[in-house]
Formats: C-alpha cells, sequence, structure tokens
C-alpha cells in the first residue's frame, strides 16, 4: 500500500480511506516522510487522536498547525500568532474574547435569521432547475452568516469565501504565491473594516472585538486582522463542505435519503452528526511534542511533528460499527469532526444551526437531484470537501 497523506491527489475524490485503513491495521502512529521538510508522525486511530487533541501540556499548537512549517511570508505577522496557534493559558484569553458570540444560546437566538438565509439561498436557484452546489448553496450560508456577525454586506461575505478557497487549495495545485496573496487581500479587507469599525462602531462582532481587552489591553492592528482572518476562514469550513459532501452521501445511500425525508423534524439531529462523522470535513490538525513521550508504542521525540487524522478516527471499526457505511441514525455519535479538548471548535454551535437549516430547506423543497457534471473536489490535503458540484434537481 503507497502512503502518501502530502498529495492533493490522494484526497481527489475525498478522504483517501482505503489509506487510513491500512494505517489503523499496521501503522496507526506512523513516520510519514516530507520532501522539503522534516517528516511528521501521523496519528489514525481513534483513541490515540483523542488524546493527542485533548493534551496541550505534551502535545503543542505552536508554531502552527498546519503540516509546513511556517513559510517566510508569515514572518510578516512578526511576533503576533493566530488563536488556533496558541496554547492554553494564552489560548484561553483569546478564546475568552469571541466565545460569548459562539454558545449554543446565542447560537439559537440566531436560528430564525439562520432559518430565513436559507429560505434566501433556495429562493434563488428553485426555478432554474440547475445549481452548482457548492457555490450558489452550500458556500452562501455561511458566507452570509459570518458576514453578518462582522457587520459586513453579505456580498462581500461571498467574495471572502472565494479567498479561502484560494488559501485552502495546495500550492502545487495553483499559480506560485497565489495562497499568499489572497491572506494579503483577506488583510487589505480587514484594515478597512478596522478602520470603518474603529470611525463608526456598530453591534456586531468586528466592533466588539476592537473594544474587547485581552490581558488589560486592546487587541493591536495584526490581532485583530488574525482574527478576522480566522473567523473568516474557519467560519466557512465545516458547514461548506459538510453540505457539498453530505449532500452527495445522501445522493450515493438513497435507502438513507429516504429514511430522512420520511421524518425529517426528528431524524435530522441524528443524520446530521453522522454525516459530520462521515464526511469529516476537516482532514487534519498538526501538533508539535513538547517533550518525549510514547504514543501508539512509537517513540515521539521533543519537536516531532505529530498529525491527527480526523477522517480516520472517524472511521475507526474500534469506536463505530460498521464505520464505512453511512447510517443515519447512528447514536450515540462521538465523533471528531469538530475536534476535543481546548481546541474543539468554538463555532461549532453556530455551524450545526446553518446545516440543520440549509439541509431542511434543501430536502424539503427540492427533490430528484441529480449531478450534471462529476464533482470536483478542493485540491487540498487539509480540507475535504467539493470545490464544484454541478446539480439538477426538481422543485418540490
Amino acid at each position: 500500500m503507497k502512503i502518501d497523506l502530502l498529495s492533493p491527489q490522494s484526497f481527489a475524490a475525498g478522504q483517501p480511506h482505503d489509506q487510513f485503513h491500512w494505517l489503523r491495521e499496521n501503522a496507526p502512529v506512523r513516520w510519514h516522510d516530507e520532501p522539503g521538510g522534516k517528516g511528521f508522525w501521523s496519528v489514525t486511530r481513534y483513541e490515540d487522536v483523542w488524546a493527542v487533541d485533548r493534551d496541550f501540556q505534551a502535545f503543542s499548537s505552536e508554531p502552527t498547525i498546519m503540516i509546513a512549517d511556517p513559510a517566510e511570508e508569515s514572518a510578516a505577522f512578526g511576533p503576533y500568532k493566530m488563536m488556533l496557534m496558541m496554547d492554553p493559558p494564552e489560548h484561553t484569553g483569546f478564546r475568552k474574547l469571541i466565545r460569548s458570540e459562539f454558545t449554543l444560546p446565542e447560537a439559537k437566538m440566531r436560528g430564525e435569521r439562520i432559518q430565513a438565509l436559507a429560505r434566501q439561498i433556495v429562493d434563488a436557484v428553485i426555478d432554474k432547475g440547475d445549481c452548482d452546489f457548492v457555490e450558489q448553496v452550500a458556500g452562501e450560508m455561511p458566507s452570509f452568516v459570518i458576514a453578518e456577525l462582522m457587520g459586513l454586506p453579505l456580498e462581500d461575505g461571498r467574495e471572502l469565501y472565494k479567498l479561502t478557497e484560494v488559501i485552502h487549495t495546495a500550492p502545487e495545485a495553483q499559480a506560485p504565491g497565489a495562497g499568499a496573496q489572497a491572506v494579503f487581500k483577506m488583510f487589505e479587507y480587514g484594515s478597512k473594516v478596522m478602520a470603518e469599525k474603529r470611525a463608526r462602531p456598530g453591534d456586531d462582532l468586528a466592533s466588539r472585538l476592537l473594544a474587547a481587552e485581552v490581558d488589560g489591553r486592546r487587541l493591536e492592528d495584526m490581532e485583530f486582522l488574525l482574527f478576522f482572518l480566522l473567523l473568516v476562514d474557519a467560519g466557512g469550513d465545516t458547514t461548506r463542505n459538510l453540505l457539498a459532501a453530505g449532500l452527495l452521501a445522501l445522493m450515493e445511500n438513497p435507502d438513507q435519503l429516504a429514511w430522512l425525508k420520511a421524518d425529517l423534524d426528528n431524524r435530522l439531529a441524528p443524520a446530521q452528526e453522522e454525516l459530520l462523522r462521515y464526511c469529516s470535513p476537516v482532514i487534519y490538525m498538526r501538533r508539535t511534542a513538547k517533550r518525549d513521550i510514547e504514543l501508539g508504542g512509537q517513540q515521539i521525540r521533543e519537536g516531532d511533528k505529530v498529525v491527527m487524522y480526523f477522517g480516520s478516527a472517524n472511521r475507526d471499526p474500534a469506536r463505530f460499527e460498521r464505520p464505512d457505511e453511512l447510517i443515519l441514525s447512528r447514536t450515540p455519535n462521538e465523533h471528531l469532526a469538530f475536534g476535543a479538548g481546548a481546541h474543539a471548535c468554538l463555532g461549532q454551535h453556530i455551524a450545526r444551526i446553518e446545516i440543520d437549516a440549509m439541509l431542511r430547506e434543501v430536502l424539503t423543497r427540492m427533490t430528484d437531484f441529480q449531478l450534471a457534471a462529476p464533482p470536483e473536489w478542493l485540491a487540498s490535503n487539509f480540507i475535504s470537501g467539493p470545490k464544484a458540484m454541478p446539480l439538477r434537481f426538481r422543485e418540490a
């Protein structure tokens, strides 16, 4: 079995479950060479992924959560880091700045508005009978929600979403420097937001961030820009990719789709969790060992890169019965699609509400789904989901 978890080709039609299966069975913690880098340990069993993600004292999010070490262009950030690349207690202090916006009660208060946005999104395509499901449906919802949260025009959310796709596309699959250029454009837009919100603060997350204090001081400009990048970037990943890959999974499992539609109100909650497990939109997160430690029978050295593969953990037969099958009624379903521990996804409550609203609207108003062309998957070894998915349908 050839194992290559770096090449976007391995992820060209979704996650490489054949490779993951072999790794779990034969080498659950395995050294993986890295051209141009020092290599890393791939971690593929549920138990080990769960343990690494929760143990920030042994496995650090610094200097980065990406496999590749920080590129030279990151030096432009100076001493500043994105919240995802901090450990507690620093991470905890920054997380507190936005935590209240993403609690379950706060997310539920937005439920009615999110459902209205879902209606608006389907309204725009329902009469046509065809659409690119990623661009015109799945990608619209998180773009609109994060734009509203930040106090931005909805159309701007759509343009920012396009930049996140470039940021997540593997460097070898696009023009040289395209990812860095997209980050620069995001910062350029964020700088305008910063100036506008300082001059005219509003009742929005951007204004509150600029007024907030961490360790008794206001955020510096680069700290705000990195927060802005994180919120726009992470705010779209799971929802966009889960909706597109999830609908594809439902189309490939018509018995499960029929089961879900037969009692949508009562079955949508467990179905959503199973789609999150089955599709696992975030492929991996990296940690760096802070000390020598044993993991899965391997001796990890201080400074080694340790990479958790969530898509593999979520198909581990030691944790899930018949893991490669889509079983929408599966319960309990303690998947790791949102991670675990101190770094568990802060936006998971609002993401679930977005997914619920969008699936409800799509499955009650659209039917007879057919692919108009094969889906084109995002050329990325970090985020898994279709980049384009031409779809034909009928109005229900």
